[in-house]
C-alpha cells in the first residue's frame, strides 16, 4: 500500500514530512496509510508571513468582502467534497458520520458568510452597540467598536472532526480579518490536508491567510503576543498544559478552549414509557452513543432518568444498541464504524475499566461482538457499551472520567433538583439535553443547571420534527462551556468573529464618531446635496446627507378622520376629558401612526426613482404628544448604507419629527432598498 506523505503548507509552499514522521494507521485495517510531521518548519517565519502578508490583505477587505470570500470557499469545497468523503472512511467514519464533519463544516462557512453580509457592515470597523452620550448637549459621545487583531490565530484541532473542526474556527477568524495557522491532530491530518489543498488551490484566499502545520508546532506558542489568539480543542489535560505556558500568560495571549466534558441527557419526569418523549429520548441517546462511534465532544456520557423508569430505559436502549450494525464504514449497511486508532481503542477500554468499579455493564461486552466487512482485531472497533450506576450520589468516576467512544451510563434521579445536582457533578459541560414537554420542568432545569452548561437543549413532540439533535453545535449558537468544558466560546454567529477582534471604546465629537464608524451619529454634520435624496442612487448617497421638510399643521379634523378611517378610536384621541385625566396627555392628541403617515407625506418623493421599496422601520419612539393645532416637520438623514446584491442596497435613514417649538415628538430609523 502507498503511504501518503501528509504535507504542511508554510510561507506559500507545500513542505513534505521529515525523516522522523509519525505513521498514521487506517482505523479499519490497522495498516499504515500515511505519515506526518518530523519536518523542519520555521515557525517565526510562518508567524511573520501570516501577519505581514495574510493579515494586511485581510484587513484591507471589508466584512462583506470577507463574507463573499467565505461563500466562494464553501462553494468550492462543496463542489469537491467527494475527495474528503473517500479519505474520511479510513478514520473509521461512516458516510453519515462524515456528513456531520464535511457537510457540517461547509455549512458552517455558508452560515458565517451569510451572517457577515446580513449582520455586519460593508466596512472595516464593527460597531458594538449604540453611541453613548457622554456630555449634556451631545457634543461629546462614546462608541464601542471592534477591529481585527493584528496577529495570527493558531488553531489546534482534535482528531474527531478533521474538516468541521477546522472550518468552524476558520470561518469566524477569516470573517474577522485575521489569518490562521491550522494544526490538526496527526491521526486524521490527511483529511485536513486535503481540505486545505482544495482551499489553497482555489486561489480564493489571499497569500498568508491560511497555513497548515501537519505535525508539531515547535516553538510557535512561545512566539505569540497580545495580538494573537490560540484556539484549542481537545482534552482538559492538554488544554491546561498549553494555557499555563509562562509565555502565553506573560504576554496575555488570548486562549480559547473547547475541552472534553461529561455531557448528559435528562428524561423529564413527565416523559414516561408511553409518551412520544420517551421514544425520542431513546432515539437521541442511541444516536449520540453511535454517531462517530461516540467520538464527539458533545456525545451523551451520562443518562439521567426518573428512578421509576430506569429499567424501562435500560431495556429500550439495550434493544436498540444490540441492533446497531458495526463494521467497515464503506459498507452502506454499517451503522457504526471504528474508533480512530488502536491507541484510542486502548484509551477507551482503560476508561471503561475505571467505570466498571462504580457501574455495572448492561450491554456491549467485547467478547464475540460482530464486525461486518473488517477485522475486529486489527481494526479499532468496539461495541457500544451501556452501564448502569445504581448509586450516582456516591459515585465519583462516572462524573469525572470520560471514555471518548460509544460509552454511556444510566443513572436514576429522585426529582428535578436531584437531576440538576447530578448534571452539575460533571463540573461543566458543552451541552445538556432535557426531553420534556413540561415548561415548569424546563424552568427548574435552567435555574438549577444552566450556569454549569454551555448549551441546554430541550426537545419534545412539539419541536422534534425540526430539532437538530443534542449533539449538533449550530453556527448560530454559542458552542463551549464553563469549568471542565474549557470556559470558552466558539460559533455563536457574529460573536464567533469577535473573539478575533479587539473591542475599543472611542470618544469624541459626533463628527469624529461618524468618520470612524461610517455611520451617521446624531449631532454630526448634515450634508445638503441640493436635490431630494430619494432621487439619488445608492452609490451616490453620502452618509449624513439630509432633507429638512416643510412643516404641516395637525388639525382636530385630521385626528377624527384618521380615527374613523382606521377604527382606532382610543379615548386619548376622541375624549378630551378622559385624555386630560391620563398623566401622559394634555387633552386629545394625534395618533402616533397618524404622525408617521404625515411624516412620510412630508419627505417622500412620489416619482419612480432609485427607491425601490420601504422595508420597515426600527427603534420607533414617541417622545412628546402632538395636540390639535400643533405643527410637525421632519429631518431625514442617511445614517448607513449596506449593499445587498449587485442591483440594490439597504439605506438606513435617521428620521426625527419635531413640533413648532423644535421639540422632538418622534424618532425612528427608516429602511429602504435603493437601486445602484
Amino acid at each position: 500500500m502507498t503511504i501518503h506523505p501528509v504535507e504542511s503548507f508554510a510561507i506559500g509552499r507545500w513542505v513534505a514530512p521529515g525523516p522522523d514522521a509519525r505513521p498514521i494507521e487506517s482505523a479499519i485495517t490497522g495498516e499504515v496509510i500515511a505519515q506526518a510531521g518530523g519536518g523542519s518548519l520555521d515557525m517565526a517565519a510562518m508567524r511573520d508571513h501570516a501577519r505581514v502578508k495574510g493579515g494586511t490583505a485581510l484587513r484591507a477587505m471589508t466584512f462583506h468582502d470577507r463574507a463573499r470570500m467565505l461563500k466562494a470557499l464553501a462553494t468550492h469545497l462543496n463542489e469537491h467534497k467527494e475527495i474528503l468523503y473517500e479519505l474520511s472512511f479510513d478514520t473509521g467514519a461512516t458516510r453519515a458520520d462524515s456528513a456531520v464533519d464535511i457537510d457540517g463544516g461547509i455549512g458552517t462557512m455558508f452560515v458565517f458568510a451569510a451572517k457577515g453580509r446580513r449582520e455586519m457592515p460593508d466596512a472595516r470597523v464593527y460597531l458594538d452597540g449604540e453611541p453613548e452620550q457622554l456630555g449634556r448637549t451631545g457634543a461629546f459621545m462614546g462608541q464601542h467598536i471592534c477591529t481585527p487583531l493584528q496577529g495570527v490565530a493558531v488553531h489546534i484541532n482534535a482528531f474527531n472532526f478533521p474538516v468541521w473542526g477546522m472550518l468552524e474556527k476558520l470561518a469566524p477568524t477569516l470573517l474577522a480579518g485575521v489569518p490562521a495557522i491550522v494544526k490538526p491532530a496527526t491521526a486524521t491530518s490527511y483529511v485536513t490536508e486535503a481540505c486545505v489543498r482544495l482551499m489553497i488551490d482555489s486561489g480564493i484566499l489571499p497569500d498568508g491567510a491560511l497555513q497548515l502545520v501537519s505535525g508539531g508546532l515547535g516553538d510557535m506558542l512561545d512566539l505569540l503576543d497580545a495580538q494573537d489568539v490560540v484556539s484549542f480543542t481537545g482534552s482538559a489535560e492538554t488544554a491546561l498544559l498549553l494555557r499555563s505556558r509562562p509565555h502565553l500568560l506573560q504576554h496575555s495571549v488570548r486562549f480559547v478552549a473547547e475541552q472534553d466534558s461529561l455531557n448528559a441527557s435528562v428524561l423529564g419526569p413527565d416523559s414516561g414509557p408511553d409518551t412520544p418523549e420517551f421514544d425520542l429520548f431513546i432515539k437521541e441517546v442511541h444516536r449520540e452513543m453511535t454517531v462517530k462511534a461516540g467520538q464527539k465532544c458533545t456525545a451523551i456520557r451520562r443518562i439521567m432518568v426518573p428512578q421509576a423508569h430506569e429499567d424501562a430505559v435500560i431495556a429500550a436502549l439495550k434493544a436498540r444498541l444490540e441492533k446497531t450494525a458495526i463494521g467497515n464504514p464503506r459498507d452502506k449497511d454499517t451503522h457504526m464504524g471504528a474508533l480512530v486508532s488502536q491507541s484510542q481503542r486502548r484509551d477507551v477500554l482503560g476508561k471503561v475499566a475505571a467505570l466498571a468499579h462504580e457501574a455495572s455493564q448492561v450491554s456491549g461486552t467485547l467478547e464475540g461482538f460482530a464486525v461486518s466487512g473488517a477485522d475486529a482485531v486489527r481494526g479499532a472497533f468496539v461495541p457500544p457499551m451501556l452501564f448502569h450506576c445504581a448509586d450516582p450520589d456516591a459515585a465519583e468516576v462516572v462524573h469525572s472520567v470520560e471514555a471518548f467512544g460509544p460509552v454511556s451510563t444510566v443513572m436514576g434521579y429522585r426529582d428535578v433538583d436531584h437531576a440538576c445536582a447530578l448534571l452539575n457533578r460533571g463540573g461543566g459541560s458543552l451541552v445538556a439535553s432535557v426531553i420534556t414537554r413540561d415548561g415548569d420542568v424546563a424552568r427548574q432545569m435552567v435555574q438549577g443547571a444552566a450556569a454549569w452548561h454551555g448549551r441546554l437543549y430541550f426537545n419534545s413532540r412539539d419541536s422534534m420534527s425540526e430539532a437538530t439533535g443534542h449533539g449538533a453545535p449550530l453556527s448560530h449558537m454559542v458552542h463551549g462551556g464553563p469549568g471542565r468544558a474549557g470556559g470558552g466560546e466558539e460559533l455563536g454567529g457574529v460573536r464567533g468573529a469577535l473573539h478575533y477582534m479587539q473591542r475599543t471604546a472611542i470618544q469624541g465629537s459626533p463628527d469624529i464618531l461618524t468618520a470612524i464608524s461610517d455611520r451617521w451619529v446624531p449631532g454630526a454634520r448634515e450634508i445638503d446635496a441640493g436635490v431630494h435624496p430619494f432621487t439619488r442612487k445608492f452609490g451616490d448617497l453620502e452618509i449624513g446627507e439630509t432633507l429638512n421638510s416643510a412643516s404641516r399643521q395637525v388639525a382636530l379634523d385630521d385626528i377624527e378622520t384618521f380615527a374613523h378611517f382606521t377604527g382606532d378610536t382610543f379615548y386619548a384621541h376622541m375624549d378630551d376629558a378622559a385624555a386630560k385625566a391620563n398623566p401622559f396627555f394634555p387633552g386629545r392628541v394625534a395618533h402616533g401612526y397618524l404622525l408617521l403617515s404625515f411624516a412620510a407625506g412630508l419627505f417622500v418623493q412620489p416619482d419612480p426613482g432609485p427607491v425601490l421599496a420601504n422595508t420597515g422601520l426600527d427603534n420607533l419612539r414617541f417622545m412628546k404628544p402632538v395636540s390639535p393645532g400643533d405643527s410637525i416637520k421632519v429631518r431625514l438623514t442617511v445614517k448607513a448604507k449596506t449593499p445587498r446584491n449587485d442591483d440594490y442596497g439597504e439605506v438606513r435613514w435617521h428620521v426625527t419629527l419635531t413640533n413648532q417649538d423644535d421639540e422632538k415628538v418622534a424618532e425612528y430609523e427608516l429602511l429602504t432598498m435603493n437601486a445602484f
